[in-house]
């Protein structure tokens, strides 16, 4: 650029001050912020702690740092610079954008030069505010929002409080990155590499007057010059569609670069890149075609009152060739975008995170157990959708009002199991478990430690009999023949959870000779309605395996298996009654969960049996963090949930299970009985009693280790074992 040139005192010193301090900050929060995001084993940048530390006094300072810009701004009147004249803004901002991707390339003039009256052109401008009233606002607030997280609300729009201000902190983070970068290139674009470098040292700006010349012709032309677009795109409605749209594209690409780059992304990150973003930028594109729409309507009545519906394209006028162009590549690019989202929404909402961690204090529950059962390899989608279309959009139906439930807490505490709404066994489970090629029986250990002072070990071994097979072989024997090869079983269940069962139907496959069965408990009385209304079930796997991938553990038995593997300390007295009653206690909190049960076992001790505190000191403290783990991965009383939320069918011990039917009182009108017999499905082979030899026999009956006085004969075992344990065991006389 030639002709003669003069300086323009742009920026005082306060501000050079500022501006000096502030990019030292930032290129420290950067390099930190970056090496915690990342952190792993191998530091990417700096030690985890040092970044911790730098990150945090470096946050601090800029927060003080912004606090001087923001009065001083005020105080010297420097904020007028930033605000941007609504009028003719739009076309100011295309011609600068239009210099900046292709002008400055071929040595085009600055549409804008600074001046004292103007320091910064439109892109600068709204660049700045954007920075420095909003995004920095919002990475200082929500980085003190992380730095006393204790002052976060517990649930924010059903999410946990501090994660939806870490989730912000980091998206505004790279957002701020991404304008430091782009900062630092504009700055090499002055008359030199580094005139615009020079000119913030100095507060001085070397302007020739020819450059001022050009600067006032595009004034000129910006007044004379027409809208770019078809008119019927300049209406309130477009715009705001534009500007959602825009934001949220900008948004979505920002969060995929974040997904790309992290090893270990929330379970909410895909959820706003995958599905709220995408729901908001097709509300924006909408917006766009309805604005331009009603427009067009509004513009082309004409006087005999009908209205043109569709917009006129003509290819000679240029705003029409732009309005085409800028059609063109919208849509294409919409299309990508749409089937690359879709195909990234479909895939992450079929993840095990999305299904356990999205609505998170509503599932920690099922996920918790799913994730601590033998299933936890087998997606949920595998089991609770299946393959094919049909049942993914009901899933999907289905979850549209679960979201609706979690938004506006109408969720029952605990969760109904769906046993209506699961998929039939045959297309989910029968896919790798095939009675068909069942045949053998299972030989079951059995280890309990009894409830005395000193947790007397008792054993039985068990051979379950299995069964099942097909008659092509003649290998057919066993509970699964009889129940689901060899017969076709249906019932009606008289309760939600189908724990009450007044009336059986056996048909027999190969003779097609059917037999009814009606409890003696209940005055139920099947009629035509009730068979024709949909309420008769047949039978299938999920009617005994109803909790094959989300079990609550059994106090008594989870604590048998940590004494049997010694995580408990079985020469402590009495520690299995104290664990079992301590789990079964209401006194546990969900949030201090180790402290309660530290207080509730040390307690018991200190009081009767003090010298365990002091001679097997380290003993109760793993027993305690033991009967705290199982805890914190089998109850929720947030929740209300516990093993006794939900029966579990499998056997008969801690709920009626086998005995909904088998309970000796479902007759059929011929007098034939379900059978009650033990050894139809098991048949017990070893008991060792406590302090006795095994006896090795078949067949044997069950030695109750609490005596027969139990009326273990004449009773149902969950009548005992189901019974809540409210009274807390104080005085060792009484156990």
């Amino acid at each position: 650029m030639n002709g003669p040139k003069h300086k323009i005192f742009l920026y005082p010193l306060w501000l050079r001050i500022w501006h000096l301090i502030n990019a030292v900050l930032f290129i420290c929060l950067i390099l930190t912020g970056v090496s915690l995001h990342f952190s792993a084993d191998n530091a990417l940048l700096f030690s985890f702690r040092f970044s911790v530390m730098i990150h945090n006094i470096s946050g601090i300072l800029l927060s003080l740092n912004y606090l001087y810009f923001f009065i001083f701004n005020i105080i010297k009147g420097n904020y007028k610079y930033y605000i941007p004249k609504l009028k003719g803004l739009k076309k100011r901002v295309i011609l600068q954008a239009k210099y900046y991707l292709l002008g400055i390339f071929n040595q085009e003039p600055h549409p804008f030069m600074p001046s004292e009256e103007s320091k910064f052109n439109p892109l600068q401008q709204l660049g700045y505010v954007s920075i420095m009233y909003l995004l920095v606002p919002i990475i200082i607030i929500s980085g003190w929002a992380l730095l006393f997280p204790e002052y976060a609300p517990e649930n924010f729009f059903g999410m946990g409080g501090v994660w939806p201000m870490a989730l912000l902190h980091t998206i505004t983070g790279f957002a701020l990155i991404l304008f430091v970068f782009v900062h630092i290139y504009l700055g090499t674009t002055g008359h030199t590499i580094g005139d615009l470098y020079k000119t913030m040292i100095t507060g001085w700006h070397l302007s020739y007057d020819d450059e001022q010349e050009v600067a006032r012709e595009t004034e000129k032309q910006l007044k004379n010059d027409k809208r770019t677009l078809p008119i019927i795109l300049y209406n309130p409605i477009t715009i705001t569609g534009s500007l959602i749209a825009g934001i949220t594209f900008f948004a979505i690409l920002v969060m995929m670069i974040v997904e790309l780059l992290s090893t270990n992304t929330s379970a909410y990150t895909g959820l706003v890149t995958f599905v709220a973003l995408p729901t908001a930028l097709a509300f924006g594109v909408v917006l766009i075609i309805f604005g331009a729409f009603r427009e067009n309507r509004r513009l082309l009545l004409n006087k005999s009152g009908k209205v043109d519906r569709l917009p006129i394209l003509d290819l000679n006028k240029r705003k029409h060739q732009a309005a085409l162009v800028v059609f063109t590549l919208g849509t294409v690019i919409l299309i990508v975008s749409t089937i690359y989202g879709s195909f990234k929404a479909y895939d992450y909402m079929e993840t095990d995170q999305f299904c356990g961690n999205v609505c998170h204090s509503v599932m920690q529950p099922e996920y918790t157990a799913y994730q601590n059962n033998i299933h936890s390899r087998v997606h949920c989608v595998k089991c609770h959708i299946g393959p094919g279309a049909d049942w993914f959009v009901k899933s999907k139906i289905s979850g549209s009002y679960q979201l609706l439930s979690v938004s506006f807490n109408l969720y029952s505490r605990p969760i109904k199991t769906p046993v209506h709404d699961l998929r039939p066994a045959p297309e989910t489970c029968e896919q790798c478990h095939w009675p068909n090629q069942f045949y053998s029986q299972k030989l079951v250990d059995f280890d309990f430690f009894t409830p005395d002072e000193h947790n007397s070990h008792y054993k039985i071994q068990m051979l379950l009999k299995i069964g099942g097979g097909n008659q092509e072989t003649s290998q057919t024997s066993g509970i699964h023949w009889k129940m689901y090869i060899q017969n076709e079983i249906s019932y009606y269940p008289a309760d939600f959870r189908r724990q009450i069962i007044p009336w059986v139907r056996v048909r027999n496959k190969l003779t097609g000779q059917e037999t009814y069965y009606v409890s003696t408990d209940s005055k139920f009385k099947m009629t035509d309605s009730i068979l024709r209304s949909g309420a008769i079930r047949k039978f299938d796997c999920i009617d005994c395996h109803n909790r094959p991938a989300h079990d609550f553990k059994i106090p008594n038995n989870v604590v048998n298996s940590f004494m049997l593997a010694y995580k408990i300390d079985r020469s402590i007295p009495y520690i299995k009654n104290m664990a079992v009653q301590t789990l079964e206690s209401n006194a546990i909190s969900q949030d201090s969960t180790l402290k309660d049960i530290r207080h509730y076992l040390t307690d018991f001790y200190s009081r009767f049996y003090p010298s365990v505190l002091t001679e097997n000191k380290d003993g109760l403290e793993k027993s305690i963090r033991s009967v705290a783990e199982i805890f914190s991965k089998n109850y929720f009383p947030n929740m209300r949930v516990s093993w006794r939320a939900y029966p579990n069918n499998i056997g008969h011990m801690y709920a009626k299970g086998c005995f909904r039917c088998h309970d000796g009182k479902h007759v059929s009108p011929e007098g034939k009985v379900i059978s009650a017999d033990c050894n139809t499905c098991h048949s017990i082979i070893m008991q060792q009693p406590p302090d006795k030899e095994a006896v090795f026999a078949k067949d044997q009956n069950f030695i109750h280790p609490g005596g027969m006085d139990k009326f273990v004969q004449s009773r149902m075992c969950p009548d005992c074992h189901a019974a809540l344990q409210k009274n807390v065991v104080l005085e060792p006389s009484k156990h």
